[in-house]
């Protein structure tokens, strides 16, 4: 049986965050591209020379040819530049579209029938407009935000609560940044919603702290940003794209009607299979919860207007 192959461009701390965690669990061949001479090749033969410690079959191969990612099943695309202290998303729109748009057109011609999953920033935004560059159908292009919104809020509520964050299951909907939509009454310890275990005001504090989770780490690393965490988190959309394990999760997703929003992309639960995202899941939401999501949606769509796409 032929195995399956995963694309990941950008050579950075996040895209070699990836390909280790792929590689570690076996799930496909890596191929990582960067546009820097020798780096992706280093990075894949370092990750190579450790597979018979930690005993994994998985190829990695390193490419600075855009060409070499051909033939991929799914291709993940973390390249661009990493938030400063003090920019916000919304500052990187130009300088990251530019290279979305580089490598949209590279993945398009070389990878047709590959799933993409965004992780550069803006991330919904850089999410449509990797859409509108592919003219990949919306099923095949999802962007890696709610999974990392909502781990975010898992530790910061197992830290509150003093249990395991294996217990815990969060739900963070919305935009990939500050206007994000935290969940607390779909957000869970093993079952039990956090409504029913902590005050109002503990979990309006853990819901700003989740909003500013990747600023907070920005602010501690002040030479980069986070990369283990948004990595994991973009592996297990890759998992249960290629063993179909069809799991809903929250993923940024473009909308053609759900809650009521359309041509935008926004972060909602999603089934994620074979086919990328089978399904978008509409919750029964509170009338504030979804005035959260459509102004998230409205911050979203000013992101989109600018790059002048529809």
């Amino acid at each position: 049986m032929a195995r399956f192959k995963v694309g990941v461009v950008g050579g950075g701390n996040v895209g070699a965050t990836v390909a280790q965690r792929i590689a570690e669990r076996d799930l496909a061949d890596v191929i990582l591209t960067d546009i820097v001479e020798g780096l992706p090749q280093g990075k894949s033969l370092d990750l190579c020379q450790a597979s018979s410690v930690d005993n994994y079959g998985s190829r990695l191969k390193g490419s600075n040819t855009p060409e070499d990612l051909k033939g991929c099943d799914v291709v993940v695309i973390t390249a661009g530049l990493p938030r400063k202290p003090g920019m916000t998303r919304e500052d990187l729109i130009d300088k990251n579209a530019a290279i979305t748009r580089s490598v949209a057109e590279a993945v398009g011609k070389n990878s047709p029938n590959a799933i993409l999953v965004m992780v550069a920033n803006p991330l919904d935004i850089m999410t449509y407009l990797a859409m509108s560059i592919t003219k990949f159908p919306k099923n095949r292009v999802v962007g890696m935000a709610g999974i990392l919104d909502s781990a975010r809020f898992a530790y910061f509520i197992a830290e509150k609560l003093n249990v395991s964050p294996k217990d815990i299951r969060a739900m963070v909907l919305g935009g990939h940044g500050d206007a994000m939509v935290p969940l607390p009454r779909y957000s869970t310890v093993n079952g039990v919603p956090i409504t029913e275990l902590m005050s109002k005001e503990d979990i309006d504090a853990l819901v700003k702290r989740t909003a500013n989770g990747g600023a907070e780490i920005v602010a501690l690393l002040k030479t980069g940003s986070a990369y283990y965490a948004p990595g994991s988190s973009a592996v297990q959309m890759v998992e249960s794209i290629l063993k179909d394990e069809r799991r809903l999760l929250p993923c940024a997703c473009i909308l053609g009607g759900e809650y009521g929003l359309s041509k935008v992309c926004v972060g909602v639960p999603a089934i994620l299979g074979r086919n990328g995202v089978e399904k978008v899941v509409e919750l029964k939401l509170a009338a504030d919860e979804l005035a959260l999501l459509k102004k998230s949606a409205a911050e979203v769509r000013k992101g989109i207007d600018h790059l002048k796409l529809d």
